[in-house]
């Protein structure tokens, strides 16, 4: 299996990408130690992915707060002796508008859970993952390179764009320990927001949801949105072995919208 006997941190596991990854990880082998700021979620999903809770492990962690980064890789390394990757799915992701309207405090916020809230959480891991070498899978955004015409998320972009601008100082300072950094880069993505994206639109314009969603699609080179689902397959591939060449690169997972 792709991560077979390997132990996986994956931040920001809620009802989306990030239970896909952590669902992921536990289909091909793998422990998955979960966290987000939710531990009824976290509870959940856990649950639901490893019924007998012997290949998961959880705790509520804010990425935010540095100790409780390192007590989530410290739970990783108590419950199964190792950390071999971190895939990094908590964002802020909800803040909507451009540079004319915006509130740079919340800016502030953005960028202190996307940017630095990883870098904090990359950190915690990094004693264990120094250990045998692995991997840190960044979840980017395919708005980090080309601005969406149909919302605007100028933070959490300008965050993104910052955290794939980081990878690459982290792949080169972290390559001697044979650790691997890469970024997947999602474009619309099918799962809870972009459904919800797709209901909201559709009721505010009184328009079929099937409307709105053809308004999507139809950029795309393939004939359907990438799912939460393909995100996840591909964060498990750089992850794994497989990808023991793979660092400083960016993965774009959009269903060919964008093609770089």
């Amino acid at each position: 299996m792709l991560l077979q006997g390997k132990t996986v941190v994956v931040s920001g596991v809620g009802a989306g990408l990030g239970h896909r990854i952590a669902e992921t990880v536990v289909r091909d082998g793998g422990n998955a130690v979960l966290g987000a700021r939710t531990g009824a979620n976290l509870a959940k999903s856990a649950a639901e992915i490893d019924p007998e809770g012997r290949r998961t492990a959880h705790r509520a962690t804010d990425i935010t707060d540095e100790a409780q980064c390192e007590a989530l890789a410290a739970l990783a390394v108590e419950r199964f002796g190792a950390i071999d990757a971190v895939v990094h799915v908590a964002a802020w992701d909800s803040y909507f508008g451009g540079i004319e309207d915006a509130d740079f405090a919340t800016w502030q916020g953005v960028l202190d859970v996307n940017l630095l809230g990883t870098l904090r959480m990359t950190r915690a891991c990094l004693p264990a993952l120094k250990e045998r070498g692995g991997s840190v899978v960044l979840i980017g955004t395919q708005s980090a390179v080309a601005a969406p015409s149909q919302v605007r998320q100028a933070a959490y972009a300008a965050s993104k764009g910052a955290l794939t601008s980081a990878m690459y100082s982290m792949a080169r300072e972290l390559g001697p320990h044979r650790i691997r950094v890469n970024t997947v880069l999602p474009g619309w993505m099918w799962g809870p927001p972009v459904q919800a994206y797709v209901q909201f639109t559709a009721h505010t314009e009184e328009v079929p949801e099937a409307e709105v969603l053809g308004r999507l699609t139809e950029r795309m080179a393939l004939p359907e949105l990438a799912t939460d689902g393909d995100v996840a397959e591909a964060a498990a591939f750089l992850a794994s072995d497989r990808a023991r060449a793979i660092t400083g690169q960016s993965l774009l997972v959009n269903a060919g919208e964008l093609m770089r």
